[in-house]
């Protein structure tokens, strides 16, 4: 647990907002293994995450919630993945997609990433490369190339989970409090309702 002296920029910060806010990520794959240890190394990298196990289940998901990401296995039950996809574009949804699949075939990679998907990650993956694209795709949704977000009062590296004032004070963050930081400044000048970082838990 951190300790900051009184006054403290971050400290102020974190507490004024009281808040346990995560970036919220949809998860839709059926296989039961392979969502299990994607929920937990999300949870364990400071991300919400909602896990469904068909198509269906999944549109209505966004439907209902605002989601910062969905990642997408493409062979699903009840609808194909890339079906699901032209469903989410259709209905004009921005939301960042990372596709997750064994379909190696070029078509299939064609089609999702021309269909709308942000990047396409073929199964098996190592879980810390699928946390470095979906660090990608977020920062690509912010408008940031780097890992490294800010404010002009506050930057954050979303590699070591450290923020630093503009006096280059550099702080180590526990996971609520980075993922509390990097879902205000991911949309810097927007404001957030208490209901909406709320929802990110």
């Amino acid at each position: 647990m951190l300790h900051y002296a009184r006054g403290d920029f971050l400290a102020a910060f974190a507490f004024e907002l009281a808040l346990e806010s995560k970036m919220r990520i949809l998860l839709v794959e059926d296989d039961s293994m392979i969502g299990d240890a994607i929920q937990r190394a999300l949870s364990d990298a400071s991300y919400a995450a909602d896990w469904v196990k068909n198509g269906l289940t999944g549109l209505a998901a966004l439907d209902t919630h605002s989601y910062d990401l969905v990642l997408l296995d493409l062979g699903l039950p009840d609808k194909d993945g890339l079906d699901v996809l032209d469903c989410i574009r259709a209905r004009n949804n921005p939301v960042p997609l990372l596709i997750i699949t064994a379909r190696d075939n070029l078509d299939d990679r064609l089609r999702g990433l021309d269909g709308g998907a942000d990047d396409y990650l073929l199964k098996p993956f190592d879980i810390a490369e699928l946390l470095a694209r979906i660090r990608a795709v977020l920062r690509r949704k912010g408008g940031a190339a780097q890992s490294v977000l800010g404010n002009g009062v506050v930057t954050l590296n979303l590699l070591s989970k450290h923020a630093s004032t503009d006096e280059q004070r550099e702080v180590a963050l526990s996971n609520r409090e980075f993922a509390l930081l990097q879902a205000l400044l991911i949309r810097p000048g927007a404001i957030l309702s208490r209901s909406e970082l709320e929802d990110r838990l």
